[in-house]
């Protein structure tokens, strides 16, 4: 005779129910709608809605930026969790909660701060104009705007894994004669892999729908510094609701591919360290 385990959580059936359900209303079911109203467009203005030359100017903008983003959060986010958990120094916890600002920070703040500061008569534009650097009201500043909001993402992915990494392993490696380079590559890195590709992949799909920190930024200039979800709630605010749901279906069709390759990447990398 089996015992059944006795669980505080409800059973097995309800709890799946209950969940399948809160996903569908909070998840499925807007991204559904958003699908639907783009149906409604013929095939000839569907292309035309999502393939005109403002709207791949933004796609350009938005995806570059953003990988570029994420690309820089990547390196510079393992840095700082590898600061913040192998070395202890003074004022580290403050520098711990710092990382979590742009998590709690408004986005509009956010935006209005760092046109604060690049503006061309900000606190570093007021320095960098007189040597012809822009960067807000460039696409350089949609692209610190967007690295401002994704690096938290990559450093708390970081951290628990680099808190179980023993240095008594580095250690042996160096013991058994390998150089700083082999023990980065063999020993430290393969572990940190699989988390470093969510990190990016979080800071990635973040970048991708930022909206508030960018368009203070960056100008919202047509075909040059527009953002896609800026595009959206342009046409949103013109009545446009085919146009805007075509976009968003197109932003949604590439965010979940993209998605998709990154998390076979990252099962790949576990079958290869496990290997």
């Amino acid at each position: 005779m089996f015992s059944r385990h006795r669980s505080v959580i409800p059973g097995f059936g309800l709890s799946l129910g209950f969940t399948l359900t809160y996903l569908s209303l909070i998840v499925l079911v807007p991204l559904a709608a958003a699908f639907l109203k783009a149906s409604g467009l013929t095939w000839p203005e569907f292309v035309e809605a999502v393939a005109s030359p403002r709207v791949i100017a933004s796609y350009k903008l938005t995806f570059g930026a953003s990988f570029a983003a994420g690309v820089v959060n990547a390196v510079f986010g393992l840095a700082v969790a590898w600061v913040l958990v192998r070395y202890p120094f003074p004022g580290r916890r403050i520098v711990d909660a710092l990382v979590d600002l742009p998590f709690a920070l408004p986005t509009a703040v956010a935006g209005i701060a760092l046109t604060a500061i690049y503006a061309p008569n900000g606190w570093v534009g007021q320095w960098l104009e007189p040597h012809g650097i822009k960067i807000a009201y460039t696409p350089t500043g949609v692209f610190i705007a967007l690295t401002f909001v994704g690096l938290p993402f990559v450093v708390r992915t970081l951290q628990p894994v680099i808190e179980e990494i023993e240095p008594e392993l580095e250690e042996a490696a160096a013991t058994l004669g390998a150089s700083r380079l082999q023990t980065i590559l063999r020993v430290v890195f393969p572990p940190l892999l699989p988390a470093l590709l969510t990190g990016f992949a979080m800071a990635f799909a973040r970048a991708l729908g930022e909206y508030g920190s960018v368009v203070f930024i960056s100008g919202n200039m047509p075909m040059r510094t527009e953002i896609t979800p800026l595009l959206i709630v342009t046409k949103l605010e013109q009545y446009d609701t085919a146009g805007a749901t075509a976009i968003a279906t197109v932003m949604l069709a590439v965010s979940f591919t993209l998605l998709l390759g990154i998390n076979l990447l990252q099962k790949w990398s576990r079958r290869h360290q496990t290997a």
